[in-house]
Parts: C-alpha cells; sequence; structure tokens
C-alpha cells in the first residue's frame, strides 16, 4: 500500500499506517526533518519545485528525480506500507504514488491507474513533468501521460486529504 499525504500530515500517516519507508518531494530550502521512525536508508528526500514546465531559478522535476524514484520503490521490501509526501499532498506526492505504482506492476493498464487515483484522491493533479519522465523510464510510450491527461485536473484544495493507492489492479 501506498499512502499520500501532505506536510502536515505525515507524522498522523505514518502512525496509522505503519509506514516504515517515506518519500518526500519538496523544494529545495524547504524545512523538513526526518521522523525519528523512518531510518535514514528508508527516506528518499527529492528536492524539487512543483513546476509544470521549466522556470528561471526553480527545480523542475527531472529524470534523474524520477530515476532515484524508481530505484527507491524497487528496493522497499512492501512488508509494511510506504509513505509519499508533498507540501500540499496534490501534486508531487501524487504523481509520485502514480509512477511507484506503475513501476512495480509493470503490467497494469495506465488508465486504470490512474482512474483508481482519482478515485482514491479527488483532489490529484499530479505533477505532468514528473509523469513525462516516469512514462519515458518505464517504456509506456506516452500511456502514462495520456491516463493522467485523461483524469483532468483535480478539486481546488489548498491541502489534499491523505488516501492510499493500492499497488492491485
Amino acid at each position: 500500500m501506498i499512502h499520500v499525504c501532505s506536510a502536515t500530515k505525515v507524522e498522523e500517516t505514518l502512525a496509522a499506517s505503519g509506514a516504515a519507508h517515506l518519500v518526500t518531494l519538496l523544494a529545495a530550502g524547504t524545512d523538513f526533518t526526518r521522523p525519528a521512525g523512518i531510518a535514514p536508508e528508508n527516506h528518499l528526500f527529492l528536492k524539487m519545485n512543483d513546476i509544470a514546465e521549466m522556470q528561471a531559478g526553480l527545480v523542475a522535476p527531472g529524470r534523474a528525480h524520477v530515476e532515484s524514484l524508481i530505484a527507491f520503490a524497487r528496493r522497499w521490501d512492501r512488508a509494511r506500507p510506504l509513505a509519499i509526501n508533498c507540501f500540499a499532498g496534490i501534486s508531487r506526492s501524487t504523481a509520485a504514488a502514480y509512477i511507484v505504482a506503475a513501476a512495480l506492476a509493470p503490467d497494469r493498464d495506465e488508465a486504470e491507474l490512474a482512474w483508481t487515483l482519482r478515485l482514491a484522491a479527488p483532489s490529484a493533479t499530479p505533477n505532468p513533468l514528473l509523469v513525462r519522465h516516469a512514462d519515458a523510464l518505464l517504456a509506456r510510450q506516452g500511456r502514462m501521460i495520456g491516463a493522467i491527461a485523461a483524469i483532468g485536473r483535480g478539486e481546488d484544495a489548498y491541502e489534499g486529504v491523505p488516501f492510499v493507492l493500492p499497488l492491485g489492479g
């Protein structure tokens, strides 16, 4: 199971889920302290801005970020859940959850996975740059990009409600 939340909900999400692995996606310079219950080797901190296209002075989600995410996900033993957070729990973290689920289930239909994400998280608006890089790295031939475009922008929200994305179909 993948548990997704905002930065303000990390501690309660970890406590409720029992997650032992954590992925954090925040802008460089954003304060974040690894929770005490997460071993350093079980925490991936990806530093990037939540932008959909290159902008001067900001760090765009890049291929190296997605390579690190996929490698981390593949090392996760799945004995306990994985938690993923970003600032609001709406864009970077939802894209990361979609990417992890796709990477760990290479035969899973991209559209089914995207609609599962939408049903679990009405406010989810996965970051398109992260999805684009994952689509290329996972050789999905545009299907991940198309599936996320098909679910459209999520409901307006300042902060997403924590949710669970199952790994199975």
